[in-house]
C-alpha cells in the first residue's frame, strides 16, 4: 500500500496579505517549511487582487485592517466572483471582538485566527485547510 502524503497538499499557493511588512515576513517564514507550499505576499488589498487576477492562489492569509481596500472588502469581492469563490480566505486580524468574526463570516471567510498569531496554530490551520482542498 502505498505512503499516505501528509504534506500540505499537492502543489498549493498562499498569498499573505498584510499591510505591515513585519507582518508579512512573520507569516512567511512560519509558512516556509511547508512542503509543496508557495508563498506570495502583497502589502494591500489592491495589490492583493491584481495578484490573484494574474494566478489565483488555493488560499489567501488576509489582514482586516489595510489602507485603500480593506479585508473584509477583498474577501467580499472574492467570495462573490465564481472564479475565485473557491479561494480559501484566512482572515488575520487584531480584531477579534464578537461583531468583527461574525462580520468576517459574512464575507465568506472560511476561518480567522487573531494577532498575536501562534506558530502551531498557523501551520495546523493552513494544513488543514489545504488538505481538506486536495481532497474535495
Amino acid at each position: 500500500m502505498a505512503d499516505q502524503n501528509t504534506s500540505a497538499s499537492k502543489d498549493a499557493s498562499v498569498l499573505i496579505v498584510d499591510d505591515n511588512r513585519q507582518n508579512l515576513e512573520l507569516l512567511e517564514v512560519y509558512l516556509e517549511d511547508l512542503p509543496g507550499v508557495s508563498i506570495d505576499t502583497a502589502q494591500d488589498g489592491i495589490e492583493a487582487m491584481a495578484k490573484i487576477a494574474d494566478a489565483a492562489p488555493d488560499m489567501v492569509l488576509l489582514d482586516i485592517m489595510m489602507p485603500r481596500m480593506s479585508g473584509f472588502e477583498v474577501c467580499k469581492q472574492l467570495k462573490s466572483n465564481p472564479k475565485t469563490r473557491e479561494i480559501l480566505i484566512v482572515m488575520v486580524t487584531a480584531l477579534n471582538e464578537t461583531g468583527d468574526i461574525e462580520r468576517a463570516t459574512e464575507c465568506g471567510a472560511d476561518d480567522y485566527l487573531s494577532k498575536p498569531i501562534d506558530r502551531k496554530a498557523l501551520v495546523d490551520l493552513v494544513t488543514t485547510l489545504l488538505a481538506g482542498r486536495a481532497t474535495a
